[in-house]
Order: structure tokens, then sequence, then C-alpha cells
């Protein structure tokens, strides 16, 4: 999934707490789940997270 648009966004009142970031050893472990599942679903369903696996493992960092 790419966009064209930049991401944007603002934090909560500072009473609210803010979610972490993923590690990038958290993102590698999303990116393999989501490869998984696209061998496991042949349905469209499958082939996008195939797809978006794909955009997020070219945005990871390459140790």
């Amino acid at each position: 999934m790419e966009t064209d648009e930049p991401v944007t966004g603002a934090y909560p009142d500072e009473g609210e707490p803010r979610l972490p970031l993923l590690t990038a050893a958290e993102a590698r472990d999303a990116v393999s789940y989501m490869r998984l599942l696209e061998t496991l679903d042949l349905t469209p369903r499958g082939q996008a997270a195939g797809q978006l696996a794909a955009d997020l493992a070219r945005r990871l960092p390459t140790d």
C-alpha cells in the first residue's frame, strides 16, 4: 500500500498516554507474519497482506 500524500497527525492532549513506536525487530516480525498469511490465504485479502508486507519491508532499515 503506497500513499502519495504525506502522513500527518497530532498527539492527543498531554494527559493521554502516547503509544510506543514499533522496534525494527517487531516490524520485521509483523512483515514475516503477513508474508505467511499470504501463503495461507489465497483470497484477495491474502494477496493484499503480501503487498502490504512488501511495501513495509522496503521501508525497514537494513542492518
